[in-house]
């Protein structure tokens, strides 16, 4: 099993930076490919950046590609999803996932395991 608990989270005027972060427990972590969703209100949930289970290959959908990054440090059991010039419609709660295998996935699917979500609101 992985647990997988986010933080990071906040208010933040448009234009500005948020570094969210996902810490993970369990023995499987290195060995899987990890996400970042969004849900906003109203909305399907939706990928917003995956990483396979190296950190060598990655996966942005074209509304945060050139402004977002995702990470991971597979010694600290840790990714991140540092996002830049953020915009209103970035507003969501942002969930991390553990894939089923090592591949960076893009379906929900796709996803074994969820953390519980943390709120990102981004104000004009």
């Amino acid at each position: 099993q992985v647990q997988l608990v986010e933080s990071g989270g906040g208010l933040v005027q448009a234009g500005g930076s948020l570094r969210l972060s996902c810490a993970a427990s369990g023995r499987t972590f290195s060995s899987r490919g990890m996400g970042w969703f969004r849900q906003a209100p109203g909305k399907e949930r939706e990928v917003v950046a995956a990483i396979n289970a190296s950190g060598g290959s990655t996966y942005y959908t074209d509304s945060v590609k050139g402004r977002f990054t995702i990470s991971r440090n597979n010694g600290k059991n840790t990714v991140s999803l540092q996002m830049n010039s953020l915009k209103p419609e970035d507003t969501a709660v942002y969930y991390c996932a553990a894939a089923i295998d090592i591949s960076p996935r893009i379906r929900i699917r796709d996803y074994e395991y969820w953390g519980q979500g943390t709120q990102v609101t981004v104000s004009s």
